[in-house]
């Protein structure tokens, strides 16, 4: 009996220290990091070979918008500011009529280049709102573009745990499913208390008060995380 007591004594002291220092995971939904994709012009879509899912890379064409007006309006720009060039070497010509017709070839040229609409980082199309051949309004977002090589996930901590948290810190996620760990960084904190969500498990019962943190990983050469996961994050905090 005695030494059955000392063993179960033994391994209850063990659990303790291990639930010591084993850092306590928050569950948090993983989601993308998502840029939409405007057109600056208002214009027929001429070209939109990309679909729902499609991988694109940084500074890829995504759609290409008409533009016979923006085109017509660059041509006749390209010839009044090659005209001025050529006056300026000459006494008919005048600095000032140089140097408006190169801002109007400038502002043509820059007009001309929104026609084709490009992706602004390397990633997915998660969204696209409008077809080949319709019409889009100026500042209308056409695509919704999502980076997976970072994801990012909201987890929400008790009260006593903040002080302890601050933007930049590491922290680490652990992908139930897969096994693995992700090595990540805190983003930011809010400084207002909120509810728990329900969908969020933390340490003590839901109805308490918490407050969220945002933190940000890296994404495997595979692009396991995906958005709608759940992730396990931890805080590598030494218990005080």
């Amino acid at each position: 009996i005695a030494v059955s007591a000392v063993i179960l004594f033994v391994l209850v002291g063990a659990c303790l220290i291990f639930w010591r220092h084993t850092p306590f995971a928050y569950s948090g939904v993983v989601e993308a990091v998502e840029v939409d994709v405007p057109a600056r012009l208002g214009d027929t879509i001429k070209t939109l070979p990309v679909q729902e899912g499609s991988p694109v890379q940084q500074g890829e064409v995504l759609a290409r918008l008409d533009c016979q007006d923006v085109s017509l309006q660059y041509a006749i720009a390209q010839k009044e500011f090659e005209r001025a060039a050529q006056l300026l070497k000459t006494t008919a010509g005048s600095r000032e009529n140089y140097d408006l017709k190169k801002h109007q070839f400038d502002q043509a040229s820059l007009h001309k280049d929104w026609c084709d609409i490009k992706s602004p980082l390397t990633g997915k199309v998660l969204y696209k709102y409008y077809e080949e051949g319709e019409f889009i309004p100026a500042g209308r977002k056409l695509l919704t573009v999502a980076d997976l090589a970072q994801m990012d996930v909201w987890v929400y901590v008790e009260h006593d745990l903040l002080a302890r948290l601050k933007p930049g810190m590491e922290v680490e996620g652990f992908l139930p499913e897969t096994n693995q760990h992700f090595k990540g960084v805190i983003l930011s904190i809010n400084d207002e208390a909120e509810f728990t969500p329900k969908n969020v498990q933390t340490r003590r019962e839901r109805e308490r008060l918490v407050y969220g943190v945002k933190t940000r990983f890296a994404n495997d050469a595979k692009q396991t995380l995906k958005p709608g996961m759940t992730l396990e994050v931890s805080f590598p905090l030494e218990d005080k």
